[in-house]
């Protein structure tokens, strides 16, 4: 087992400590530039499209659109299912507790610039995707098939998914669960685990309308339960908001810490809980941003820029500030990791009850994750091959990594989930990277029309003839025409 654990650490520090952190600011950057920071431009159009999507949109779905099909909201919340999970509360204390509070700063700047690459993917992930007779289906593997003529490109991105997502992922998420509540209430951990796995199953079975579902209503609820919590405990310490700022900022650029080699270490941990938790140009929203119907793709690209914002700058930002205004009450307790230090944290300011209050939002916010995770899973599974046997086979290894994650060490858990998740970035990554133009030529036309007054819709021909014969798309002819 150790072999195998500085394998795993090896290829982290390779992935990690060289080509990710490049790669990632370096796009983000690029796209960023390339659309005159559009994510921080159209925030307020971003803000207005899912305020729509969620009521008039949705009316207007109901009584018009086929009911296969899920509405841009749902796509939403299923994207936020996924990314709100043990990330936001367990990863964010990781990060603190081992690169200290700078790592905070780094996870906002990865948030601000990769909040440009979630758009451009979700961006292409809406003009690729395809009617399958179940709804749309459509993510990086279809966008790497038909934008790059690159098949084996989009099914090793689908395997790598799949591994991550569907299994080590969750793993991760039942992990989270089960340590918080045999903390909270001394719950055994595989008893929990089977009750977790039998209703994941009964979820997971009903296919991508019940998923949608069930994460339209957790999500919201989730996330404004616990950001009233932590908003409690930020106004309770106002008076060491500044002296928090002061950490965050001072343990990003301090001389103590460029010299000291904390910075790097920082600066990493940001980085990688940071995309761990919003999963800016991991490949991963995508495929939930796809399943919408949507009039211009672009508008599903700003819904999904927002979600990194909700993710990184909220829900993930609450968890740091409890944390580091609490750190009395863990800094030096044997022991104490991940989520113990966010239980350690609240119950120090709101009393016992905290304790079990994490335990309950890690049981919703890991839980959604879970079924998010899952379908990710499921849209790559059926890109590489539509067999029900394959899919049914998928979902019992989903519900055993599930109840294997709910009893297993946590280390080596989330160590593979780096690994995983790292391969897959890069390979979007890339994608994303050549078909940047296709994404830009796709902004500038919603924002002609938009300038115009008009409520944007998109068809094919309004692109130049050069740009559809060099990204295929010419074959989209019947979603967008």
């Amino acid at each position: 087992m150790i072999y195998l654990q500085n394998l795993i650490d090896f290829f982290n520090n390779i992935l990690w400590g060289y080509i990710l952190i490049v790669s990632l600011i370096g796009l983000g950057l690029y796209f960023s530039i390339s659309t005159k920071f559009l994510q921080f431009r159209y925030l307020k159009e971003m803000i207005r499209l899912l305020g729509n999507s969620a009521t008039k949109e949705v009316k207007d779905f109901e009584e018009h659109t086929e009911e296969k099909s899920i509405s841009s909201f749902q796509a939403f919340c299923m994207s936020a299912a996924s990314r709100i999970g043990t990330g936001n509360l367990a990863g964010v204390s990781i990060a603190i507790s081992i690169g200290g509070p700078g790592a905070v700063f780094w996870m906002w700047v990865i948030a601000l610039i990769g909040a440009a690459s979630g758009l451009v993917e979700s961006t292409l992930a809406q003009l690729y995707k395809k009617d399958d007779n179940d709804g749309f289906v459509g993510g990086p593997a279809y966008y790497m098939e038909k934008g790059l003529n690159k098949k084996w490109m989009g099914a090793f991105f689908s395997i790598l998914i799949t591994l991550s997502f569907g299994f080590v992922f969750n793993s991760v998420q039942s992990n989270t669960i089960t340590i918080a509540f045999e903390s909270a209430f001394g719950l055994n951990r595989l008893i929990l685990g089977l009750i977790i796995t039998i209703i994941v199953a009964i979820i997971i079975f009903g296919g991508a309308k019940r998923i949608a579902h069930v994460s339209e209503i957790m999500v919201p609820v989730m996330a404004i339960i616990y950001l009233g919590v932590a908003s409690f405990i930020v106004i309770k310490n106002i008076a060491m908001f500044p002296e928090v700022i002061k950490m965050i900022i001072g343990g990003a650029f301090g001389i103590k810490q460029i010299f000291g080699g904390g910075l790097g270490i920082a600066l990493m941990q940001g980085i990688k809980r940071g995309l761990f938790s919003n999963e800016a140009g991991m490949g991963s929203s995508p495929n939930a941003g796809a399943a919408a119907k949507v009039s211009h793709p672009v508008k599903q690209g700003f819904i999904q820029a927002l979600g990194v914002y909700v993710d990184t700058i909220l829900i993930c930002t609450a968890t740091a500030f409890v944390v580091i205004i609490s750190s009395n009450s863990w800094l030096g307790v044997e022991n104490v990791q991940g989520i113990a230090i966010t239980q350690l944290s609240i119950a120090s300011q709101v009393g016992n009850w905290g304790n079990h209050f994490v335990a309950i939002s890690v049981l919703l916010f890991a839980f959604s994750s879970i079924i998010g995770n899952y379908y990710y899973g499921e849209i790559n599974i059926s890109f590489l091959n539509k067999n029900k046997f394959i899919l049914n086979l998928y979902r019992i290894i989903v519900l055993f990594m599930v109840l294997f994650g709910s009893i297993s060490k946590v280390q080596i858990v989330w160590d593979l989930a780096d690994v995983f998740m790292g391969l897959m970035a890069i390979t979007n990554l890339i994608a994303i990277g050549l078909l940047g133009k296709l994404a830009f030529a796709l902004l500038k036309d919603y924002e002609i029309k938009h300038k115009k007054g008009l409520d944007p819709e998109f068809k094919i021909k309004d692109l130049s003839k050069e740009i559809r014969n060099k990204y295929n798309l010419y074959d989209l002819s019947k979603e967008w025409d």
